[in-house]
């Protein structure tokens, strides 16, 4: 039973779930503040999860069912290739197309329930949220093909997030809390971004649409990834000048070094994408990592580690800026 959950979550990316989690914790502690619903909050964040990964294998199940129908498709061929570890279970028998439906009905469900709860203790408000974010995990398969992945994202972890959760625990919309989104929606962009930077020659030869393989090369588009994570930082200033957190929120600035580690690490990758940094005290966490080594996977999700750990970190940080400036 132990091994059959394991296999599920590993098929849901669930190193991706951070994502969600620390984005959820910042409004989640802006709304405690705020004098809000603390059950309501936790609820929604138990749909947020589920809708999460149900909406990873949704992504990978229509990736599948788009590379199995091309004539060239070498299913021996596709798995040789370390960096892409989307669709891996499928395309290797691990998991059949029938589980992972019964996953994805299953994940959505739990995201349904709660949805549906809330729905019914805090009023329609709830609908127009759940609607947005429904629209975006059923869309997005199709969407991420024509370059508009990191939109589908920002708008999923900008305003409906962070206004989601706060209705469902005030019961009012709020202008300030979708500025307060716009910092750790653009980390969580960047992850996103990194991924399609790595996938550059696959998306490519898929057909794919991507910002990133619309430049000339991988190293090319790191522009773009430089320009998020200066945005991200300067974002910040919103935050003081609509008087919604005070100067303690710069103290997010202290994960500056690990935004330039991953800006250098993606360089590298660009150049020689079997490179595999050296892993140093502050690239924490990174579980499983001898495991996707020793499956050849370790130069890709190496970097992929240190995004997310990146914008939990910076999670962590505005939320502690949030409670010093706020609650204290």
């Amino acid at each position: 039973m132990f091994k059959k959950t394991t296999s599920i979550m590993e098929c849901s990316r669930i190193f991706s779930l951070p994502t969600t989690i620390f984005s959820w914790l910042v409004i989640f502690t802006y709304g405690v503040i705020d004098s809000g619903n603390i059950l309501y909050g936790l609820i929604t964040f138990i749909g947020l999860c589920f809708a999460h990964l149900g909406t990873n294998l949704i992504d990978d199940y229509f990736d599948y069912k788009y590379l199995i129908k091309q004539v060239n498709f070498d299913k021996k061929e596709y798995l040789k290739h370390s960096q892409k570890t989307k669709c891996r279970y499928l395309i290797s028998g691990q998991m059949k197309e029938s589980q992972i439906i019964k996953i994805i009905i299953f994940h959505f469900s739990i995201a349904l329930l709660s949805g549906l709860f809330l729905f019914l203790k805090c009023g329609v408000g709830v609908l127009y949220f759940a609607l947005i974010g429904a629209g975006i995990a059923l869309l997005y398969p199709f969407v991420s093909r024509f370059c508009l992945s990191e939109i589908a994202v920002a708008i999923a972890y900008g305003p409906a997030l962070f206004g989601g959760v706060y209705y469902v625990m005030t019961g009012t919309y709020s202008n300030d809390v979708y500025i307060l989104s716009i910092p750790t929606m653009l980390m969580t962009v960047v992850l996103l971004y990194i991924h399609t930077v790595m996938d550059y020659d696959f998306d490519t030869a898929e057909g794919k649409f991507t910002i990133a393989n619309r430049f000339n090369s991988q190293l090319d588009s790191l522009i773009i990834l430089k320009i998020l994570l200066f945005a991200a930082y300067l974002s910040l200033i919103l935050l003081c000048i609509f008087d919604i957190l005070d100067w303690q929120v710069f103290i997010v600035c202290l994960t500056i070094p690990l935004s330039i580690d991953l800006y250098n690490s993606l360089k590298e990758f660009s150049c020689n994408s079997e490179n595999m940094p050296e892993k140093k005290w502050y690239h924490f966490p990174m579980e499983k990592l001898n495991y996707f080594i020793e499956r050849n996977e370790g130069s890709f999700m190496f970097r992929m580690l240190q995004a997310r750990n990146l914008m939990m970190f910076f999670a962590i940080f505005l939320t502690l800026a949030i409670i010093i400036s706020l609650g204290l």
